[in-house]
């Protein structure tokens, strides 16, 4: 699996570095000796190239790229340059409810639900209850799910927001902050209902345009497109620079689709350090700014350490983290996506702000040269973070190849055979992800989803290791992903799997396997229809999409799935059916709803 899906969007900053110490204050002897310490940057964590400006109150005082935007053909990176900054991204989809916020068409303390009354939660009291500042602050109690978003994109936004749903907090309302790229697209879903526009446009027309921020855009076409734009790469056994697909987005968009330059970055970066003016004019409201960099949920407690005592606290604002670097306060957020590592940041009190693009994934890079620069300007004593951080990441490395061979087979462990390898294969459905289509080749089995390929390598009984399949070197048995273990019915049979998706939840997320699917035209599937009486009214109808479905009071809506002679499974329940039953003269007369408990008639209502 691509490392980007562990660390999300964004390298979530808690490592902080640095550099030279300059006793000058002219401006030009604050950055002498850049290119030897960044030379070293380069060359220590093998990053192909990247750039970064330096804006003070309202100016760029400092821009500069370094290294190669494409290896191969050793094109340099420029300070127009552009890179995806994945998660930076946050801050102006936040900052678009932020204007609306200033003309009266929304109240960050209302539910969401007043805004999007489709919008449904894992449960009714979160659906009530949450608040468009909950998303903003990240403290809805649900987890990230960001394997829902990277392994079955969609450019479909009200099919996304669909499986919020299924998504199961692991901590009350308001009482925990976790990271979630979800309700960063609900509030782009928000924007454009309340303008009536896309949140591109929205972007476009309140920021881009009025910044000049004439080298930015927001979809994968726009960037492969641009004349100058960088590859992204990822480091393969800590040695091979190798170059990255671009990720496409898509419908998360909201999350973090923005591509863009330093130099453009720069202005935005000015907007905040100057209470939301650029060159005289409004960009955003100067209530929204104090707002937005201030403390509006505790990210944890981030007591200082011995090896950095002088810097501490961690909370979260509207799409800004903002701690204590070194006694002065920061506003900063990274981002993270396939090939490519951002930071974008500002010391309020200091007039400072520092953007930061690179295109390697998953980089320190960023954090690297970021505190380098801060400490310059802000005249701090020297601290050799390069040092520091290069050696905890080699620790945490090792750490992790020695948990991945505690996690191997034992050895006297008796290894037994659940099911022969023909049992496994079919689709399997969980309706908060996608499906997972299980195939045999060869002698061996292997699972899709839209992105991503796996190997199941047997481990005992029906659980199987995961590892995921690179499309240039094959089978990656060096980094084994989460177990799959298979589960079967009463009778013995197959009918669903089971692994941790989401690894804060104390269950694994089970994906049900659909039957094959036997096609009916829409006229067939109207027979069905109708009222059925269960004690309760159980209705069932067909849509536009040519597909059945079953509405049961206080539960969501389930699709039906025909299995043949009169029987329809529920798509996203193993083990519920519905037998419709005729009359002697062919009408459908009763439905039976076959359940692990028993089986129930429902009567057909006349009409």
């Amino acid at each position: 699996m691509k490392s980007t899906i562990f660390t999300g969007f964004f390298l979530l900053c808690c490592i902080n570095l640095v550099a030279q110490k300059g006793k000058s204050t002219k401006p030009a002897d604050r950055f002498a000796g850049l290119d030897t310490a960044f030379s070293r940057v380069l060359k220590e964590w093998k990053a192909p190239g990247f750039a970064v400006a330096v804006v003070e109150k309202d100016k760029v005082i400092y821009a500069k790229g370094f290294g190669y935007k494409d290896v191969e053909n050793r094109l340099p990176v420029t300070v127009n340059t552009q890179f995806a900054i994945g998660s930076c991204t946050k801050a102006f989809t936040a900052g678009i409810l932020g204007v609306l916020k200033l003309k009266g068409k929304i109240d960050f303390d209302k539910p969401v639900h007043n805004y999007l009354p489709e919008l449904k939660f894992f449960n009714e009291d979160l659906t009530l209850h949450v608040t468009t500042k909950d998303l903003m602050t990240h403290r809805t109690g649900i987890p990230r799910y960001d394997f829902s978003w990277y392994l079955w994109p969609s450019h479909n936004e009200d099919s996304l927001i669909k499986r919020i749903q299924y998504m199961e907090p692991t901590y009350p309302l308001c009482t925990q902050w976790q990271y979630n790229n979800w309700m960063y697209l609900l509030q782009g879903v928000i924007g454009e209902k309340l303008t009536g526009e896309s949140w591109h446009k929205n972007l476009q027309e309140m920021f881009l345009t009025p910044l000049g921020m004439a080298h930015t855009n927001s979809t994968k076409k726009e960037h492969e497109a641009f004349n100058d734009n960088a590859i992204g790469y990822q480091v393969v056994n800590d040695s091979l620079i190798e170059p990255m697909d671009f990720y496409d987005i898509a419908g998360m968009a909201p999350a973090g689709s923005i591509n863009s330059t330093v130099m453009d970055m720069s202005k935005w970066v000015s907007v905040w350090l100057n209470s939301g003016k650029f060159e005289g004019k409004e960009i955003l409201p100067a209530s929204y700014i104090n707002e937005a960099k201030s403390s509006q949920m505790v990210m944890g407690g981030a007591l200082p350490q011995k090896e950095s005592p002088d810097i501490y606290f961690s909370d979260y604002g509207y799409g800004w983290m903002v701690s204590s670097y070194r006694g002065h306060y920061r506003a900063e957020h990274g981002g993270n996506i396939d090939g490519f590592s951002a930071s974008v940041s500002f010391f309020p009190a200091d007039s400072i702000g520092i953007v930061v693009l690179v295109n390697q994934n998953g980089s320190s890079v960023p954090s690297v040269v970021r505190n380098i620069i801060s400490d310059r300007l802000l005249k701090l004593p020297y601290k050799d973070w390069q040092t520091t951080l290069r050696s905890a990441y080699e620790k945490t490395i090792k750490a992790q190849k020695e948990a991945q061979n505690k996690s191997v087979t034992d050895s006297s462990m008796e290894i037994r055979q659940g099911h022969p390898l023909k049992d496994y294969p079919g689709d399997y459905y969980n309706p908060g992800f996608g499906k997972i289509q299980i195939a045999v080749k060869g002698d061996s089995l292997f699972g899709t989803t839209p992105m991503l390929k796996f190997y199941l390598k047997h481990y005992n009984y029906d659980i199987f290791d995961l590892f995921f399949v690179d499309k240039k070197r094959g089978i990656d048995s060096s980094s084994p992903g989460p177990k799959v273990q298979f589960y079967m019915n009463e009778k013995g049979d197959i009918e669903g799997l089971e692994t941790r998706l989401e690894t804060t939840k104390e269950t694994p997320s089970r994906f049900v396997r659909v039957p094959a699917a036997v096609e009916m035209s829409l006229d067939s599937l109207n027979q069905y229809a109708g009222t059925y009486n269960l004690g309760v009214d159980i209705r069932i109808y067909t849509k536009p999409d040519g597909k059945l479905y079953m509405f049961v009071p206080g539960q969501p809506e389930y699709e039906l799935q025909y299995e043949g002679n009169d029987r329809f499974g529920l798509k996203t329940l193993s083990g519920y059916h519905i037998q419709f039953v005729r009359d002697d003269k062919h009408n459908v007369i009763e439905a039976i709803a076959q359940q692990p408990n028993g089986n129930f008639k429902a009567k057909k209502k006349q009409p």
